[in-house]
């Protein structure tokens, strides 16, 4: 075993015998798939504490030929499928951290080191088979192959760190794209590559230089959906098993959406709260919320807008295509919307084309990062937010809509009432502080329709459950009525505490007095 030649599988006995495992071999039954074959180039790009590193361990362990890893994958899921002997342990594997490189080049050329290090690597085991004045490594993998016909497997992890942490130098990144080709693209050395990062693989600019591999991201993950973080499934059996509330469990971690697994959860914050038994935010602890208010304070017109929507719970349309993939080169805020799907800030449904926050994790590092300044009118709003609860827990209609005559004041430079979809955001927004009990769901589907907004009580709160229903230059009444009308509260028959029936109006000629609020309590 070498450390990059065949490194074996300590990294992954390590995982495997950790406090909190979830099985997720059952991947390699999809890479096994395009092993030795136009396919076999995969780029599998996820936000960064989403398991990266840990796949590429389980893939060095189960491919290298330099360690027997038999016993590490007894009674896993992968050992089941019929692809599982074909291929154990019959690779070498050349596993490259790209941000070790990166850290260690200084001064020097990052791929000059990189070829210098790995080649010194192989030479300990095939270095009969090439010339000592060798320094290219595609070439030092040619010839061994030429002799032997001997394929590797690349894993490469964080293949994207030159262009998040050298962003100007646009110089560097197109000759780091073409090392990356020159080793990779129609090499008959290549059994199969399988890079991850936080960005997937288009092109930077007009270079195009890594074409051939397929890209799974955050925006279409395909075949491996149920390997991008933990399955509501195996959260599930976690919470049984360390007696954590499934319901908290699922407002803090859950949202991250796809088309066969709908519901996708953030896998470091997860095991850090079954392991702590207590719910927090975990997965951004280690980063300061610059991060986020850098690409949200960004001058893109109609950016703020959307933001302020998904704080107050909504969500906005996308797209997606015209991100080039980098950290920089922003032309349209749906450019900058995208990067926070894939830096993981934002959920995204495929289907809709649809973005919005995921959970209660992600909506507190936008709550922070619009405390420090430039969201003064958005800040205001959420501060008021726990009086306003507090007035339409008390059945106080009208104290609730003065709050909202008010919260419409301060918002209306960022979001422009115009139908009953800008006012559901608008009073999202104004409620935020509901998010500490409740669970927001809007267009939720009830008897005969969907109910605007519905705040379901998270377990333990002793708070009633609130069905709101919005009126844009309609009368209050009508809202109330609707609700009884169509039986919005059947959807809530389970539900054994009390219901509060919330109509809300906004009327665009009373200038006074837009708003106006009933509040009645269901009664049986």
């Amino acid at each position: 075993m070498g450390i990059y030649l065949n490194p074996g599988n300590d990294g992954f006995w390590e995982a495997v015998r950790s406090e909190i495992y979830v099985d997720k071999t059952g991947l390699i039954a999809k890479t096994n798939r395009y092993v030795n074959t136009k396919q076999k180039f995969i780029c599998v790009s996820r936000p960064r504490r989403f398991g990266k590193s840990m796949t590429l361990e389980m893939l060095a362990a189960y491919y290298s030929s330099g360690c027997d890893s038999a016993d590490l994958f007894k009674g896993r899921k992968i050992e089941s499928d019929e692809t599982y002997l074909e291929h154990l342990n019959k690779y070498d594997v050349i596993y490259l951290n790209m941000q070790q490189f990166l850290i260690r080049a200084k001064d020097q050329n990052v791929t000059d080191y990189l070829e210098h290090v790995v080649i010194r690597d192989i030479r300990s085991v095939y270095g009969e088979l090439f010339s000592e004045q060798e320094t290219i490594l595609a070439a030092v993998l040619e010839e061994i192959f030429v002799k032997t016909k001997k394929k590797f497997v690349f894993l490469i992890d964080e293949w994207d760190c030159v262009m998040r942490e050298r962003q100007g130098a646009e110089a560097m990144q197109k000759q780091y794209l073409d090392f990356l080709r020159n080793l990779l693209k129609d090499q008959p050395y290549v059994a199969l590559a399988y890079m991850t990062g936080i960005l997937p693989v288009k092109k930077y600019g007009e270079h195009s230089a890594l074409n051939m591999f397929t890209e799974y991201s955050m925006t279409d993950q395909d075949v491996f959906e149920e390997y991008t973080g933990f399955t509501e499934a195996e959260v599930k059996e976690l919470c049984i098993q360390y007696n954590m509330d499934f319901t908290l469990t699922s407002s803090w971690y859950d949202g991250y959406m796809l088309i066969e697994f709908p519901h996708i959860y953030n896998p470091k914050s997860v095991v850090e709260a079954m392991r702590r038994h207590k719910f927090s935010n975990y997965w951004t602890s280690t980063e300061t919320y610059d991060a986020l208010k850098i690409y949200m304070d960004m001058d893109f017109d109609g950016l703020r807008s959307d933001i302020v929507q998904m704080v107050g719970g909504g969500r906005v349309r996308v797209h997606t295509r015209s991100f080039q993939n980098d950290m920089r080169n922003f032309k349209i805020k749906d450019d900058v919307l995208t990067l926070l799907i894939h830096l993981g800030y934002l959920a995204y449904d495929s289907e809709t084309k649809e973005a919005f926050i995921p959970n209660k994790e992600i909506i507190e590092e936008f709550d922070n990062a619009m405390s420090v300044g430039g969201w003064s009118n958005v800040i205001s709003i959420l501060k008021a937010s726990e009086k306003l609860l507090d007035d339409t827990l008390q059945c106080d209609g009208e104290n609730v809509a003065k709050a909202l005559d008010k919260a419409h004041t301060e918002v209306a430079s960022i979001l422009t009432y115009n139908n009953e979809n800008a006012l559901a955001c608008a009073i999202g927004l104004a409620y935020y502080s509901a998010r500490k009990d409740y669970r927001l769901i809007r267009e939720f589907p009830t008897g005969k329709g969907y109910a605007d907004i519905v705040f379901l009580p998270l377990p333990h709160t002793g708070k009633p459950a609130l069905v709101v229903e919005l009126k844009y230059d309609r009368s209050v009444s009508s809202a109330i009525q609707q609700i009884k009308d169509r039986h919005y509260t059947q959807a809530l028959e389970n539900y054994a505490g009390d219901i509060l029936l919330v109509g809300i109006t906004y009327n665009k000629e009373n200038q006074n007095k837009p708003h106006s609020c009933v509040i009645e309590k269901l009664e049986y």
